[in-house]
């Protein structure tokens, strides 16, 4: 019977030397535990306590008659000798107590960054790409400039116009020289640009 018994145990330990591999990477003395990681619980003298457990988002797992074991930050060796101190008491000699790293739990994911949310701008007349443009909070007019391509040979570049609403939903009406803004000779270049802006670059006239 005790040979039956020292090959059930020989067994037992083989079985958990292969579950208790450490993560590819990392040794079983090295690797930290952390919240999400899943532990194998093999106790020789009492298989009812045998389990998987889980490692709570608190870093701790509970066992029956061990009660709640703060695992997060230590090694698989450490935690298997708190869990065969906590579980001493219940027997009458120190039990056989195995505990193995069965998988590592999913890292989370650092938090992006929230994207800004971008200004509606849309441009008519004759330019190059007209339609809507979504731009960063903070683009200037001169800017918007670029990113529309360029304007047609028979745009009327002394007359653009910026329709924008004001806090109370007024339409306000601005000209625009871009020949101006272009030379640096007006302040309107590097003024920023609101959520809904619309500009409109005419046809230029006759003679224009």
């Amino acid at each position: 019977m005790r040979a039956i018994r020292g090959l059930l145990r020989a067994l037992v330990l083989a079985v958990l030397a292969i579950v208790a591999l450490p993560p590819a990477g990392a040794s079983a003395q090295s690797y930290q535990l952390q919240p999400g990681d899943i532990l194998r619980i093999e106790v020789i003298e009492d298989p009812t306590l045998n389990r998987d457990v889980l490692i709570s988002p608190d870093g701790r797992f509970s066992v029956p008659l061990a009660g709640s074991i703060r695992a997060a930050g230590r090694s698989v060796d450490q935690v298997q000798g708190l869990l065969t101190d906590a579980l001493a008491n219940n027997f009458a000699s120190r039990p056989t107590v195995f505990v193995g790293l069965t998988r590592v739990g999913e890292q989370p994911f650092a938090e992006e960054e929230e994207a800004p949310e971008l200004h509606a701008i849309y441009v008519l007349g004759e330019v190059a790409s007209p339609g809507r443009i979504d731009v960063e909070p903070g683009t200037d007019i001169l800017q918007l400039f670029a990113l529309i391509g360029g304007f047609t040979d028979f745009a009327a570049l002394k007359r653009i116009q910026l329709r924008r609403l004001d806090a109370h939903g007024t339409e306000e009406i601005y000209a625009l020289n871009y020949e101006a803004i272009e030379r640096g000779l007006s302040p309107y270049g590097r003024a920023e640009l609101r959520d809904g802006d619309t500009f409109i670059v005419p046809t230029r006239r006759l003679f224009e």
